[in-house]
Formats: structure tokens, C-alpha cells, sequence
């Protein structure tokens, strides 16, 4: 049987449903229900046949959540979870340039931001700090972070065995020190 396709009041619903109790824990439940009710309309967005959605705030942020957020939850510790990170942050850059980012929930508003956040080039990481610090707190000091980490190592040394690629001895012990983990 095909799993039918969410809309993107669903995805958006789902989402903030969950809050923020959910959407920054590894819960193996929470992971397998984002799965199973979204993996059809994830592989769609992947496909870009859900390019209309970017048309409306509510349609991007599903766009963006599907293409970032999604394979973070539902390919956790596999290569794929970074799959779609360019296509997230292409439909984030859009939606920020048309100001979409701005006419949703201030609850929701980061996660416009978080392709830039989860990227590995300093510019894309200076541009999320810039779009946080209005928001400020917890998002703006993850986002800084985020860009400190890139900012040392040119990259997530957290992706690097899930990536295949060797760490440096710096890398290492920053991980193995408590470093960010992802």
C-alpha cells in the first residue's frame, strides 16, 4: 500500500504538536511516528514535487521541516540524515527572502534558520546568528555554537564517522572532552 502524502498543515500540525519536548530529543517513538506518517511526503520534497508549497509561510516551513528536520528524526546515525541539507537550505533561503520566516508562530520562526545552522560553511552559520538575534536565548546560543564549532574545524566533527571521514586528533578530543554531538 503507498502512504498518501501529508499536507503541509499536517507536517506543520505534527511539528508543533510536538513542541520542544520532542523536537530536540533522540526518542526512538518520536522518530519512528515522524517516520511512518511523513517518509511519503519526505521523499516527495526530496523529489521536488512539492516545490508549490514554498508559495505560502505555512507550506515553506512544511518544505523546510521535511527536508531538515525529518531526515535529523527518521535516518538518525545514517548518512542520509544529511541528504537533503542543500535542498533545506535553498527552500529556506527562498522563504527568508520573501519574508514567509516572518509570518509564522515565534515558537516556529527557528526552524527557518536551522539549514543555515546545520551547515558546514561559516557564511551560512554567520547568516543563521544573524537571523537569531532577534529571537535571542537558546536559539541564538546554539546557532553561535554551531558557527564556533565549524569556525575550529571547518566542519561537524559529530558527522565524521557517520560520514566516513577520519577525524583529526583535535577533532577527537573535542569529542571526547563532552564536544557537541549532534
Amino acid at each position: 500500500m503507498t502512504q498518501q502524502l501529508a499536507s503541509s498543515a499536517d507536517v506543520v500540525g505534527f511539528w508543533r504538536g510536538a513542541g520542544p519536548q520532542k523536537w530536540f530529543r533522540k526518542d526512538p517513538a518520536f522518530d519512528h511516528e515522524f517516520r511512518e506518517r511523513f517518509l511519503a511526503t519526505h521523499e516527495a520534497a526530496a523529489a521536488g514535487q512539492l516545490r508549490e508549497w514554498a508559495q505560502s509561510a505555512e507550506g515553506a516551513l512544511a518544505l523546510v521541516l521535511l527536508l531538515d528536520q525529518f531526515p535529523r528524526n527518521a535516518f538518525r546515525d545514517t548518512p542520509r540524515m544529511y541528504a537533503t541539507d542543500a535542498q533545506a537550505r535553498a527552500a529556506a533561503d527562498a522563504a527568508i527572502g520573501a519574508g514567509l520566516d516572518r509570518q509564522v508562530d515565534a515558537p516556529l520562526r527557528p526552524f527557518f534558520y536551522m539549514p543555515l545552522m546545520h551547515s558546514e560553511d561559516v557564511r551560512d552559520l554567520d547568516r543563521c546568528v544573524a537571523c537569531m538575534e532577534p529571537i535571542g536565548g537558546e536559539s541564538l546560543r546554539f546557532a553561535r555554537h554551531h558557527r564556533d564549532i565549524v569556525t575550529r574545524f571547518n566542519r561537524f566533527p559529530h558527522r565524521n564517522a557517520v560520514l566516513g571521514r577520519a577525524s583529526t586528533a583535535d577533532e577527537e578530543r573535542f569529542l571526547a572532552e563532552g564536544g557537541f554531538g549532534g
